[in-house]
């Protein structure tokens, strides 16, 4: 998996939610569901200035099948405490969008 430059996040998290995001660093990640790897890579945390309701947000990026590639940015809101919880709220809205 090819990683991108973290001005890219930066921009999927603007461009998605608004605000001003400021780079604080990278954690891995690495989510399991039944013992199968759903998720292993690195989550860029930002702060976010100018959100009405989140002064975080979690951004990732991965290659889908056609060589394109795919920008998840999730405000740090409710549930979503750490950039884990962004991974798994992300995983579960993909998986409803599918059904």
């Amino acid at each position: 998996m090819s990683e991108v430059d973290q001005s890219e996040l930066k921009k999927a998290v603007e461009l998605q939610h608004g605000g001003t995001a400021t780079f604080l660093q990278s954690v891995p990640v690495k989510e399991m569901q039944d013992g199968q790897t759903v998720w292993d890579g690195a989550v860029a945390v930002f702060e976010l200035a100018g959100h009405p309701l989140a002064t975080r947000a979690y951004a990732w990026s991965y290659e889908l099948e056609n060589g394109k590639r795919r920008f998840i940015a999730v405000l740090h809101f409710g549930p979503v405490a750490s950039p884990a919880d962004a991974v798994r709220a992300a995983i579960v809205a993909e998986h409803r969008s599918k059904l």
